[in-house]
């Protein structure tokens, strides 16, 4: 096939494929499925391809009434976690002609500023990420279909939910840490009132309350590295036997309880083991090098777009957590035998 000079147009796809223009609009606008024949529909895409034929989105869009743009809100852009999800949710929009607008809202909880003059004509639907329920009522108003990630499905204003399996990533770490032979145990919990913390919170309590003998203590910090040191440094000086291990609702948590513990003369994890959870690149940055729950953002911003899709398409979105799991490195050990 040779390339005209001019743009080609879904007519040259149809010519070159033999196929009609309509049969070339189900196919590049993937809903052949059960309308034309497999066989059929990798003749045009070829035909496509080989011509060098782009759909003109926007003629489309003013047909349909779409602009075939998604908003992804996420709590802030702080934390490589959430560009994680980002790419992967953009690379799953981009396969499908969708765009993403990525909007960091402040804190991640109450109403959430409408970045738009009117969200419910500028966007099609929503990705919110860590999002407390009520943060989306001024962008979604009573139109927007509306995804959300990491929150409660029971209480969720999304049309879907999709979550990480964070309770079982926090079994793995309190059965990790009991094998270990652990029994007191410091929470440095995240001071954010979500949905996601409420969890952790909830699943280690329980972990720990049926084992003999273990003693948990919580001390609650905001996600950075200066609180987490000054939370650490109460909690541990505060009278009392001291804990054998830290538990940390992030990775960054754990970086501000590392510090603490060096302030106050005490090894990691020779003295106290300390977990995290995330698996950020600050895992294998800090010494030793954290043992912690890895949790793949791009994965999940897979699913979320994915499930929007389907939203967006009326079909039923794929159930189930994404598995996360527990990688063991330097920073866990049986407590001191003088504990």
């Amino acid at each position: 096939m040779t390339r005209s000079s001019t743009r080609p147009t879904s007519r040259d796809v149809a010519q070159a494929a033999g196929v009609s223009q309509a049969a070339v609009s189900l196919v590049l606008g993937d809903k052949w499925r059960g309308r034309v024949s497999q066989t059929t529909a990798e003749r045009v895409r070829e035909a496509a391809r080989e011509l060098g034929y782009r759909p003109n989105l926007a003629a489309r869009n003013l047909r349909l009434g779409r602009t075939r743009t998604v908003l992804l809100v996420v709590p802030a852009l702080t934390t490589e976690f959430f560009a994680g999800v980002y790419t992967g949710a953009a690379r799953v929009a981009a396969e499908h002609g969708f765009g993403v607008v990525l909007y960091p809202s402040p804190e991640g909880i109450g109403p959430a500023r409408d970045p738009f003059a009117s969200a419910q004509t500028a966007l099609d639907g929503v990705l919110a990420s860590s999002m407390a329920a009520d943060a989306l009522t001024a962008i979604r108003g009573d139109q927007l279909p509306l995804v959300m990630l990491d929150s409660d499905p029971t209480g969720s204003l999304g049309a879907a939910t999709v979550n990480l399996d964070i309770a079982d990533g926090v079994r793995q770490v309190a059965e990790h840490l009991l094998a270990l032979g652990h029994r007191r145990i410091l929470h440095l919990a995240a001071d954010v009132p979500s949905w996601t913390f409420d969890v952790r919170a909830r699943e280690l309590a329980a972990r720990l309350a049926p084992v003999p003998g273990t003693e948990l203590r919580t001390a609650r910090a905001p996600i950075s590295i200066d609180g987490a040191l000054a939370a650490t440094e109460t909690a541990l000086t505060t009278p009392g036997t001291r804990p054998t291990a830290v538990v940390c609702d992030d990775d960054k948590l754990a970086a501000g309880a590392y510090k603490a513990l060096r302030r106050l003369g005490l090894r990691v994890p020779d003295d106290v083991s300390v977990t995290g959870l995330d698996d950020l690149a600050l895992a294998t940055a800090i010494d030793p090098e954290l043992t912690t729950v890895r949790l793949d953002a791009e994965l999940f911003g897979e699913r979320g777009m994915q499930a929007l899709l389907a939203v967006l398409e009326g079909r039923q979105p794929d159930s189930g957590d994404i598995p996360v799991h527990l990688v063991v490195r330097g920073s866990t050990a049986p407590p001191p035998t003088s504990a």
